[in-house]
């Protein structure tokens, strides 16, 4: 279900050719869909050194499972191997730039579709990101990363300190069983309908399919804005602790003011304007101001600069980067935490 960009591959197609005959955007369903487990009989247990994870910095879907990894202090037992951000007619490419490795430190691969083709040379899907790649069987256990973010909650908490496995945590860790359907619940409007819609509506081809998925992500956000203001459900979405549900919707409202509101058209309102619960929230968040985090992770995992190019380069913009004309606003990339230094979203004074 959730996967990056995805790119039409054949040599005679456009570079982003995103959306199908009717205009209509619909994302693919993921094909890796192994999963890592301490069960004993398991095909994929969990091991230091063992897995790598495939992602790049400009993408929401990546950015989940590279904020969990950081969460839960698996750093130092998974590793990191980051691909470029702008999407080319090759797909995804290991070049050097922004961070990314100059080639897939494995395999000496420049393209991710080289990964993928190593996994399964029958293989003729999308050459997404996350992929979740097991070193000891050269294959990729999952592409999917609301599954592979589960995988990180608690499959290897038997190699972590105590403090950071989930049965330690107050509120029962990031997927709390009592929560559980009510996570999911909010978890599958919130897909398809801000994750998802604000791709649905970016990348839609007409004016009718566009109009069809702007609203209902608007729909949305308004609903959660109402969430949070209700019992329970704050300062986080369920609570005193952040659950799954802030993860997944983190990722994606991250990015909306600096991005999807201009490059994408999602732009009937704004995050730090409108909504000053989500607003506030986010800001939480970004700035650690629970002190609840392992480190600053939620900050230390975004790049504002790479979503704007990111963007405008899946929309189809492809002038050298010397020449490309990025947005500059809005300023700041994100508003600082505290609401005094705010009125309506705009800042009451110039910050150092």
């Amino acid at each position: 279900m959730d996967q990056s960009l995805l790119v039409e591959l054949s040599s005679s197609a456009p570079i982003h050719k995103h959306a199908d005959a009717d205009g209509q955007f619909r994302r693919k369903a993921s094909h890796f869909r192994d999963f890592i487990s301490s069960s004993p009989d398991s095909k994929f247990p969990p091991e230091k050194d063992r897995y790598a994870l495939y992602l790049n910095y400009g993408c929401p879907w990546a950015h989940r499972t590279n904020l969990v990894r950081s969460l839960k202090g698996l750093e130092s037992l998974i590793q990191l191997i980051t691909c470029d951000f702008e999407l080319t007619k090759e797909g995804w490419l290991f070049t050097g730039r922004d961070g990314s490795d100059e080639k897939d430190p494995l395999y000496g691969f420049t393209k991710m579709q080289d990964l993928y083709k190593k996994a399964d040379p029958e293989y003729e899907g999308k050459f997404t990101v996350p992929a979740l790649w097991d070193k000891k069987t050269e294959t990729i256990v999952n592409n999917e990363s609301s599954e592979i973010i589960r995988m990180f909650y608690s499959e290897f908490d038997s190699l972590l300190p105590e403090h950071l496995r989930e049965d330690q945590k107050p509120g029962g860790g990031f997927y709390p069983k009592e929560l559980q359907k009510e996570i999911d619940a909010m978890n599958d409007w919130v897909y398809n309908t801000v994750n998802n819609g604000v791709y649905k509506t970016g990348f839609a081809a007409t004016q009718d399919a566009y109009e069809a998925n702007l609203y209902p992500l608007f729909e949305s956000l308004d609903r959660l804005e109402k969430h949070l203001g209700e019992s329970g459900h704050h300062p986080y979405l369920f609570g005193e602790y952040i659950t799954e549900a802030d993860i997944r919707l983190y990722t994606t409202l991250i990015r909306f003011d600096v991005a999807y509101y201009n490059i994408f058209m999602c732009n009937l309102k704004m995050i730090r304007h409108d909504y000053p619960r989500l607003s506030r929230w986010l800001r939480n968040l970004y700035w650690d101001g629970g002190k609840t985090l392992n480190g600053h992770v939620f900050k230390d995992t975004v790049y504002f600069w790479t979503y704007k190019i990111g963007y405008m380069r899946a929309k189809g913009r492809s002038e050298p980067d010397r020449k490309l004309v990025v947005p500059k606003g809005p300023v700041p990339d994100i508003q600082p935490l505290d609401d005094e230094k705010v009125t309506n979203g705009h800042l009451t004074a110039v910050m150092g």
